[in-house]
């Protein structure tokens, strides 16, 4: 990969990065229509190029078998989560990649620590993982729902007002591990303003092959929405490190988060460098028995 091009879709990135250290006030700091001066179809050229770079890296990770990469999506109902994939993913071999969603938990998952059920379907070497929600709905949904706490039978001492801080250490500690052994976490918030989620709520309900996509609930979790922009100024102030930071992605043009969630990707794999293995010379005298055996047989 050129160096010109590396250094390109860092400078295209940059804007979305939440520095570690920072305090975000996701209202203020990040604008859900941003979309750096591009229009549809150019974007749509982006696309391609960043679906194709992350086939060719996604080959050269597997061939490695080194590290492994982590994408981990955040964003409020009708964000944009289940596109995204599609569209980014869509050339990259299905072997690879492995896409985990988590919904409720279930009572064998709150028998363990909160970070169990994610653990569980972290990526191998070699493999990318997608996290459609992630950890980080244990610093969102259960902290706009504390209720949610009840069930998961913490003992009297972990509870308390420094629960949320002992949270955001105790993810910012697994993901350096996860990052000292080879696997790269990337993470994605995409950010939608409260108007596009209305409005695509309403084509929900309007057009009928998307009714299965809609639910009361949801009308129902939108009302808490200051309560949880809150919860993810706070999440990406404490959980945006060197090791794992943060990226916002504006949301309101599926088209353009599409591209930034590649291009973060890809910049990704690209500083990793997976290159493939060079066999050795004894190796390379067996190809080439292989190589006359299989040619006699043509003869």
């Amino acid at each position: 990969m050129p160096e010109n091009e590396v250094v390109d879709i860092a400078e295209f990135i940059r804007p979305l990065r939440v520095e570690p250290g920072s305090r975000v006030d996701l209202a203020k700091d990040f604008d859900p229509r941003y979309k750096a001066h591009l229009g549809k179809r150019e974007g749509e050229e982006l696309l391609r190029t960043g679906v194709e770079l992350l086939a060719e890296y996604q080959t050269r990770l597997a061939a490695q078998g080194t590290h492994g990469v982590l994408l981990c999506l955040q964003a409020l109902d009708a964000g944009g989560k289940d596109g995204t994939i599609r569209h980014v993913m869509s050339g990259v071999n299905p072997q690879g990649v492995r896409v985990s969603s988590f919904k409720v938990p279930s009572s064998e998952e709150l028998g363990h620590d909160f970070l169990w059920r994610y653990a569980c379907r972290l990526p191998s070497r070699g493999e990318i993982a997608i996290f459609n929600r992630s950890h980080y709905e244990e610093v969102l949904v259960v902290r706009v729902h504390p209720e949610h706490l009840d069930r998961q039978r913490l003992p009297r001492e972990a509870r308390g007002p420094e629960l949320w801080e002992r949270r955001y250490r105790a993810i910012n500690d697994w993901e350096r591990y996860l990052t000292d052994n080879g696997f790269r976490v990337v993470k994605v918030f995409l950010n939608l303003s409260k108007e596009e989620q209305r409005r695509r709520f309403i084509q929900r309900i309007e057009v009928p092959e998307k009714n299965w996509k809609f639910s009361a609930a949801d009308v129902r979790e939108r009302r808490h929405w200051d309560e949880y922009q809150r919860a993810f100024s706070e999440m990406l102030s404490e959980t945006s490190t060197r090791a794992a930071p943060w990226y916002v992605v504006p949301a309101d043009r599926k088209w353009f988060a599409r591209i930034c969630t590649s291009a973060v990707l890809v910049h990704t794999l690209m500083e990793l460098d997976p290159r493939f293995p060079v066999v050795s010379e004894e190796a390379r005298r067996e190809l080439l028995a292989a190589r006359h055996e299989l040619e006699q047989e043509g003869l």
